[in-house]
Protein backbone atom coordinates (compact mmCIF):
# COMPACT_ATOMS: atom_id res chain seq x y z
CA UNK A 1 0.00 0.00 0.00
CA UNK A 2 2.82 2.42 0.86
CA UNK A 3 4.54 1.88 -2.50
CA UNK A 4 1.28 2.45 -4.38
CA UNK A 5 0.66 5.62 -2.41
CA UNK A 6 4.17 6.93 -3.13
CA UNK A 7 3.89 6.04 -6.82
CA UNK A 8 0.56 7.91 -7.07
CA UNK A 9 2.26 10.99 -5.65
CA UNK A 10 5.24 10.56 -8.00
CA UNK A 11 7.57 10.54 -5.02
CA UNK A 12 9.13 7.15 -5.54
CA UNK A 13 12.48 6.83 -7.31
CA UNK A 14 12.80 3.07 -7.01
CA UNK A 15 11.03 0.11 -5.51
CA UNK A 16 12.39 -3.35 -5.09
CA UNK A 17 10.92 -6.79 -5.53
CA UNK A 18 13.23 -9.65 -4.65
CA UNK A 19 13.44 -12.75 -2.56
CA UNK A 20 13.79 -11.76 1.09
CA UNK A 21 17.41 -12.91 1.45
CA UNK A 22 18.48 -10.77 -1.51
CA UNK A 23 16.38 -7.84 -0.45
CA UNK A 24 18.54 -7.78 2.69
CA UNK A 25 21.84 -8.43 0.84
CA UNK A 26 21.65 -5.83 -1.95
CA UNK A 27 19.70 -2.61 -1.71
CA UNK A 28 19.04 -0.04 -4.43
CA UNK A 29 18.34 3.63 -3.91
CA UNK A 30 17.89 6.75 -5.99
CA UNK A 31 17.17 4.96 -9.29
CA UNK A 32 16.39 7.33 -12.18
CA UNK A 33 16.49 7.43 -15.97
CA UNK A 34 17.40 10.43 -18.11
CA UNK A 35 14.44 11.49 -20.27
CA UNK A 36 14.70 11.44 -24.07
CA UNK A 37 13.45 13.30 -27.11
CA UNK A 38 11.69 11.90 -30.19
CA UNK A 39 14.15 9.89 -32.27
CA UNK A 40 16.61 9.32 -29.44
CA UNK A 41 17.32 5.59 -29.14
CA UNK A 42 19.52 5.40 -26.02
CA UNK A 43 19.67 6.84 -22.52
CA UNK A 44 21.30 6.31 -19.15
CA UNK A 45 20.08 4.86 -15.88
CA UNK A 46 21.64 5.90 -12.58
CA UNK A 47 21.31 4.45 -9.09
CA UNK A 48 23.14 3.40 -5.95
CA UNK A 49 23.77 -0.21 -4.93
CA UNK A 50 24.80 -1.34 -1.47
CA UNK A 51 25.54 -4.96 -0.59
CA UNK A 52 25.68 -6.18 3.01
CA UNK A 53 27.79 -9.11 1.75
CA UNK A 54 30.17 -9.11 -1.22
CA UNK A 55 28.19 -9.37 -4.46
CA UNK A 56 28.42 -8.34 -8.11
CA UNK A 57 26.17 -6.80 -10.75
CA UNK A 58 26.40 -9.09 -13.79
CA UNK A 59 23.87 -7.50 -16.10
CA UNK A 60 20.55 -5.80 -16.60
CA UNK A 61 17.47 -6.10 -18.79
CA UNK A 62 14.47 -3.86 -19.35
CA UNK A 63 11.33 -4.13 -21.49
CA UNK A 64 11.88 -0.43 -22.29
CA UNK A 65 14.88 -1.25 -24.54
CA UNK A 66 16.16 -3.93 -26.89
CA UNK A 67 19.47 -3.95 -25.05
CA UNK A 68 20.72 -2.88 -21.63
CA UNK A 69 24.34 -2.89 -20.48
CA UNK A 70 26.41 -1.80 -17.52
CA UNK A 71 28.96 0.75 -18.77
CA UNK A 72 31.96 2.58 -17.41
CA UNK A 73 33.55 5.83 -18.51
CA UNK A 74 37.34 5.66 -18.96
CA UNK A 75 40.05 7.97 -20.26
CA UNK A 76 41.94 6.55 -23.24
CA UNK A 77 44.63 8.80 -24.73
CA UNK A 78 42.98 11.98 -23.42
CA UNK A 79 39.56 10.94 -24.75
CA UNK A 80 36.69 9.94 -22.47
CA UNK A 81 35.17 6.68 -23.74
CA UNK A 82 32.27 4.54 -22.66
CA UNK A 83 32.52 0.75 -22.66
CA UNK A 84 30.44 -2.18 -21.46
CA UNK A 85 31.57 -4.18 -18.43
CA UNK A 86 30.52 -7.77 -17.78
CA UNK A 87 30.81 -7.48 -13.99
CA UNK A 88 30.68 -4.70 -11.43
CA UNK A 89 31.84 -5.77 -7.98
CA UNK A 90 29.77 -4.63 -5.00
CA UNK A 91 32.06 -4.70 -1.94
CA UNK A 92 30.38 -5.56 1.36
CA UNK A 93 29.10 -2.51 3.20
CA UNK A 94 30.13 0.02 0.53
CA UNK A 95 27.81 2.05 -1.68
CA UNK A 96 28.56 1.73 -5.40
CA UNK A 97 27.19 4.73 -7.26
CA UNK A 98 26.13 4.44 -10.90
CA UNK A 99 26.18 8.09 -11.93
CA UNK A 100 26.69 10.40 -14.89
CA UNK A 101 30.36 10.35 -15.91
CA UNK A 102 31.06 7.04 -14.14
CA UNK A 103 29.56 3.58 -14.05
CA UNK A 104 25.97 3.62 -15.32
CA UNK A 105 23.41 1.51 -17.18
CA UNK A 106 22.77 2.20 -20.86
CA UNK A 107 19.39 1.43 -22.39
CA UNK A 108 19.75 1.06 -26.16
CA UNK A 109 17.09 0.53 -28.80
CA UNK A 110 14.40 2.25 -26.78
CA UNK A 111 10.87 1.09 -27.51
CA UNK A 112 9.58 4.71 -27.24
CA UNK A 113 10.69 8.12 -26.00
CA UNK A 114 10.86 8.37 -22.21
CA UNK A 115 9.29 11.43 -20.61
CA UNK A 116 9.41 12.85 -17.11
CA UNK A 117 7.31 10.81 -14.72
CA UNK A 118 7.42 7.56 -16.73
CA UNK A 119 8.47 4.50 -14.75
CA UNK A 120 11.05 2.17 -16.32
CA UNK A 121 11.22 -1.41 -15.01
CA UNK A 122 14.69 -2.95 -14.77
CA UNK A 123 15.86 -6.41 -13.80
CA UNK A 124 19.33 -6.50 -12.27
CA UNK A 125 21.21 -9.80 -12.44
CA UNK A 126 23.29 -10.15 -9.28
CA UNK A 127 25.76 -12.73 -8.05
CA UNK A 128 26.26 -13.36 -4.34
CA UNK A 129 29.48 -14.39 -2.69
CA UNK A 130 28.19 -17.99 -2.93
CA UNK A 131 28.26 -17.52 -6.77
CA UNK A 132 24.48 -17.99 -6.98
CA UNK A 133 22.65 -15.63 -9.33
CA UNK A 134 19.52 -13.76 -8.39
CA UNK A 135 17.34 -11.16 -10.07
CA UNK A 136 16.37 -7.89 -8.43
CA UNK A 137 13.45 -5.93 -9.87
CA UNK A 138 13.80 -2.14 -9.80
CA UNK A 139 11.51 0.61 -11.02
CA UNK A 140 13.27 3.84 -11.99
CA UNK A 141 11.52 7.15 -12.53
CA UNK A 142 12.29 9.16 -15.66
CA UNK A 143 13.63 12.66 -15.00
CA UNK A 144 13.86 15.64 -17.33
CA UNK A 145 16.29 15.41 -20.22
CA UNK A 146 18.04 18.37 -18.61
CA UNK A 147 19.00 16.34 -15.52
CA UNK A 148 22.74 16.54 -14.68
CA UNK A 149 24.99 15.95 -17.72
CA UNK A 150 26.67 12.62 -18.38
CA UNK A 151 30.01 14.28 -17.66
CA UNK A 152 31.59 17.67 -17.28
CA UNK A 153 34.61 18.53 -19.39
CA UNK A 154 37.06 21.02 -17.92
CA UNK A 155 40.38 22.19 -19.30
Amino acid sequence: MLIQSLMRRGAIAACFLALPAWGQTVSVSGAWVRGTVTGQTATGVFLELKASEAAALLGVTSPAAKQAEVHEMVMEKDVMRMRAVSRLDLPAGKTVELKPGGYHIMLMGLAKPLKKGDIVPLTLKLEGRDKKSMMLEVKAEVRELTAPPVMEHKH
